[in-house]
């Protein structure tokens, strides 16, 4: 048994988590601690409380006892607003509080990127414009590039949890650039676990979904490769040898 432990915060797409834990069809639990979301915004003052070391912390006891072998912060704009270096540290504090490896959504995309060999991307954002441009910054700040950002203005993640597979798979299109090597949906308050083979069969390209990246991300930090393609590209590609 594999056991991952993620902190969420608040409530609005955690159904992803047992559906994705269903289709990884192995031994591995996924187990969920929300933390306070403090103000439902995405914006920049809400989203650097949404994140801070004390809000996370109050989550790790929680974690540890469930038996998790690593921790994942499941939140992209509560990382990436720090900026490249901010992340780091901030997942740096929560792997020392948590004795844990640990790491956030917003890596996760950097790591998944990697594993596919995709290096130049397009960005569907349900953030407004500012937010989504923080994101962006972060993603060259790994080295990607990005082809074009459409960002959909949504401030609460209450609202996003209502989007269904029409209203992203049109804010996908919209993003979509034909240089780009995939496309990405940022946002873990956005269901996304049901909807990735219909999304990459539309666009003709691999879809990287936040709530998708985050468990693979647990899984690449306990050691452990899981084939789903009912989980998209990122499931099911070989790793890229680094030569």
């Amino acid at each position: 048994m594999t056991a991952l432990g993620f902190l969420y915060p608040g409530h609005s797409a955690e159904d992803d988590y047992p559906r994705i834990e269903q289709l990884l069809g192995s031994d591995i639990r996924l187990t969920l601690v929300h933390t306070d979301i403090g103000e439902d915004a995405h914006r920049v003052d809400a989203l650097l409380e949404m994140g801070s070391q004390a809000r996370l912390a109050a989550g790790v006891e929680e974690l540890r006892l469930s038996g998790a072998e690593a921790v994942v912060w499941a939140c992209t704009s509560g990382s990436f607003v720090y900026g490249w270096q901010g992340a780091h540290e901030q997942i740096r504090a929560l792997a020392r509080t948590a004795g844990l490896p640990a790491s956030s959504t917003s890596f996760a995309f950097a790591h998944a990127l990697g594993e596919i060999g995709a290096r130049r991307v397009a960005v569907a954002a349900t953030y407004p414009d500012d937010v989504a441009g923080l994101f962006v910054a972060f993603l060259k700040d790994a080295g990607v590039e990005v082809t074009g950002v459409r960002g959909a203005g949504v401030i609460t993640a209450a609202e996003v949890a209502t989007w269904g597979l029409d209203q992203i798979l049109a804010l996908a299109r919209e993003a979509d650039h034909p240089d780009a090597s995939a496309v990405l949906l940022p946002d873990t308050a956005l269901h996304t676990a049901s909807h990735i083979p219909a999304l990459e069969a539309a666009l003709a390209k691999p879809v990287l979904t936040a709530n998708q990246v985050t468990v693979w991300e647990a899984l690449r930090l306990a050691d452990r490769r899981v084939n789903a393609p009912q989980l998209g590209t990122l499931f099911t590609k070989e790793p890229i040898v680094q030569v």
